[in-house]
């Protein structure tokens, strides 16, 4: 009896929660981890257009940035949401690492101010958010400081998360390491740059929000 009215509760709030319209997906991450690079390949599977532009230097995106009504489709099943790529969580954010990345120091300081207040806005956009995919760079230890603040603080909104573990393209990915670090959620490896198993990611999607 009680696995039956469990089932009816989980089947009402599914039904509320793809019933609200536009579900709100957040991208989320450390700098550098391919945020803006999945965003774009989101985009131009299900839109036929690119979101933002990317660069080896952190905190390229400083700003939060929307795409409205994306529809993507996995057999029968169809999935309608806004797109919310955020800029880059850090701890601490100095211009002087801007400045060894070849920026001079008025550029610096200007992308150093723009970036905390970016990390500001993404954690306030947090209670916004129905469903957030955090993007790791695979090749990076996952257990820091940053990635851990993240996970607490979804953990703590009881926000749905799939983690998106990037850039398996690359020799040191470690997928196993990320799964390690974070074994109560589902983590799928991908390569946002080649689109490498980000089929299997949208599929992830429907089982998170759908």
């Amino acid at each position: 009896m009680i696995s039956i009215i469990k089932n009816f509760i989980n089947k009402l709030l599914g039904d509320i929660f793809t019933k609200k319209g536009h579900v709100k997906l957040g991208l989320y991450g450390p700098p550098n981890g391919g945020k803006t690079t999945l965003a774009n390949r989101i985009c131009t599977d299900w839109l036929g257009e690119e979101m933002g532009s990317v660069s080896n230097v952190a905190h390229e995106t400083r700003e939060i940035q929307i795409k409205e009504q994306i529809n993507i489709k996995s057999g029968e099943k169809e999935l309608s949401f806004n797109l919310v790529d955020t800029p880059g969580i850090a701890t601490k954010i100095d211009y002087e690492e801007f400045l060894k990345a070849g920026l001079s120091e008025k550029k610096a300081k200007t992308r150093a101010k723009e970036a905390t207040k970016g990390v500001i806005d993404a954690i306030k956009w947090l209670d916004d958010m129905d469903a957030v995919v955090v993007v790791l760079d695979s090749t990076k230890d996952p257990y820091s400081q940053v990635n851990i603040t993240i996970i607490g603080n979804l953990a703590a909104r009881k926000i749905p998360v799939l983690i998106a573990a990037n850039k398996t393209d690359l020799k040191k990915a470690n997928i196993k390491k990320v799964q390690a670090a974070f074994p109560q959620y589902s983590v799928i490896g991908i390569s946002a740059k080649y689109g490498k198993n980000v089929d299997d990611l949208y599929k992830g999607l429907f089982d998170l929000v759908g």
